[in-house]
């Protein structure tokens, strides 16, 4: 029997070498593809990992962006309030002086001018903030992704702190500036404007949109010098021993400033200065509304001392005025509400 069988093999030799081929060649090619695919799902589950991690990094530092514009309001709002003080002019408007039409001129300038710095400089914040941390962030992504294996950190605390230490030029140097620009715009346009002269809510919108023209596109500056000094001005006192600390915040600052003064930037503060100005007329719009319409003559129940109860209505007299005519209720009644 051993011999027939192996008669067989032998007359099919070729058969068994391709059979053993083809199956051999399908085991391989299938180990090679769950290989593939294996290394193809490790792939996705890392991407995926990563993508989690750069999302929760983008909205934790959302968040950090919302909690830092938060605390810096109250100091921008105090140096506006410091600057642009218009609460002198109206105590000493309540004196009576005898220039109070000086101290009314002065008190329209500087409130205009008060109330579009505002917005001019809440915008610069927000924007200027986000550029910043997000910078920041990107950085400390890196300082902790886990291929860094404990190299040196590229944004250490120190680094950190000076660069984020520049939105001090907005709230200082640029903020003046800023002030000064947009008051000589106001008064170009309103200095002119009487006090008696009444003005539509549209007539406000106009007077904006010169304001703003003068502000954004005739001054020698853009916009971005406010919210960031020049080059010249940066670390400049150390420019012969400069630190690693100090290179590496001057390069952070090289990259706000050419964000600052990109195409992309310009775009979103525009967005945000009209979306800022859009709401300050909406404000506004409220004191324009009619007021509403009186009410009609209502009948009012007066409780009297003496337990004698009266309705007051209006009533027609011969004069043509409506005069109030008492009378007296029913005894029920005056038990009810006396």
């Amino acid at each position: 029997m051993f011999s027939s069988t192996w008669n067989f093999v032998k007359r099919h030799k070729r058969k068994f070498i391709f059979a053993g081929a083809v199956v051999g060649g399908v085991y391989l090619l299938g180990k090679y593809a769950q290989k593939k695919i294996r290394e193809i799902q490790e792939k996705e589950a890392t991407e995926y990992i990563a993508q989690a991690r750069r999302q929760f990094h983008f909205e934790s530092n959302q968040r950090t962006c919302n909690m830092t514009v938060l605390s810096m309001l109250p100091p921008l709002r105090e140096a506006i309030v410091i600057q642009l003080n218009s609460e002198n002019l109206t105590t000493l408007l309540k004196t009576k002086p005898a220039n109070k039409l000086e101290i009314w001129e002065d008190l329209k300038i500087i409130s205009f001018t008060r109330t579009i710095v505002a917005v001019y400089s809440t915008c610069m914040l927000v924007v200027l903030l986000r550029v910043q941390l997000n910078i920041i962030g990107g950085y400390l992504y890196l300082d902790n992704s886990v291929g860094k294996n404990g190299t040196t950190a590229l944004a250490p605390p120190d680094v950190q702190q000076q660069y984020l230490s520049s939105i001090q030029h907005l709230l200082g140097d640029g903020l003046t500036e800023l002030m000064t620009v947009v008051k000589k715009a106001v008064q170009n346009s309103l200095g002119g404007l009487s006090l008696k002269q009444s003005l539509s809510l549209l007539d406000l919108e106009q007077q904006l949109s010169w304001i703003r023209a003068e502000v954004e596109a005739g001054s020698e500056r853009q916009l971005s010098w406010y919210m960031l000094a020049d080059d010249e001005n940066a670390l400049a006192d150390q420019a012969c021993g400069l630190t690693e600390n100090d290179v590496m915040t001057i390069k952070l600052l090289n990259e706000t400033r050419d964000m600052l003064d990109s195409p992309d930037f310009s775009t979103v503060l525009n967005a945000c200065l009209n979306r800022g100005f859009s709401r300050l007329l909406d404000n506004l719009a409220e004191f324009f509304r009619p007021l509403p319409a009186s009410p009609p003559p209502a009948l009012h129940p007066i409780v009297c001392p003496q337990s004698a109860c009266l309705w007051l209505r209006s009533s027609p007299s011969s004069t043509g005025r409506s005069t109030p005519s008492a009378v007296k209720l029913p005894a029920t009644l005056s038990r009810t509400f006396c």
